[in-house]
């Protein structure tokens, strides 16, 4: 799969702690986002979740936000993943999933420009004693993320 270097959020960002990704994307004035193809936001984890104390919890959300800091004016949730360690609850999902390779996305809804914010992004929300992960994340129409399946050749080496 092709990534453009504009539509990403993070690359490569090794988080320890709550952070927003690297970048946003500027949907200016014309925010109509999702009108034609669906959209979604792509999670790849490049390291793998610790979940050494068992305590570890992973949240990833995508959002519109007001500033590109995401950090002040209004900010919009559009979606949002959750991974526990141990005996997640609903309707987070096992933090053993997040290993290395893992890909998983978040579907972006259409939304016009009166709905929406100026900013896209993604916000990571790590809790627990040593949670540590390495993620990428990308916009991409909501078809690529199913065009990759690997099989296995059935071939024995030994």
């Amino acid at each position: 799969m092709y990534i453009d270097d504009f539509l990403k959020l993070s690359d490569a960002q090794a988080l320890t702690a709550t952070a927003v990704g690297t970048n946003v994307i500027d949907l200016t004035i014309e925010r109509s986002v999702g009108s034609g193809e669906p959209m979604a936001v792509f999670f790849s984890v490049g390291v793998a979740a610790d979940q050494t104390t068992g305590d570890e919890d992973y949240t990833f959300d995508v959002e519109y936000a007001a500033a590109a800091d995401q950090s002040t004016g209004i900010e919009q949730l559009v979606g949002r993943r959750i991974f526990e360690s141990g005996t997640p609850t609903s309707p987070a999902q096992d933090a053993d999933l997040l290993v290395a390779g893992f890909l998983f996305s978040i579907p972006i809804p259409p939304m016009t420009a009166g709905e929406v914010e100026q900013f896209l992004g993604v916000r990571y929300t790590l809790a627990g004693t040593t949670p540590t992960i390495t993620v990428d994340a990308w916009v991409a129409p909501l078809s690529m993320g199913d065009q990759y399946t690997s099989y296995a050749d059935n071939v024995t080496i030994g």
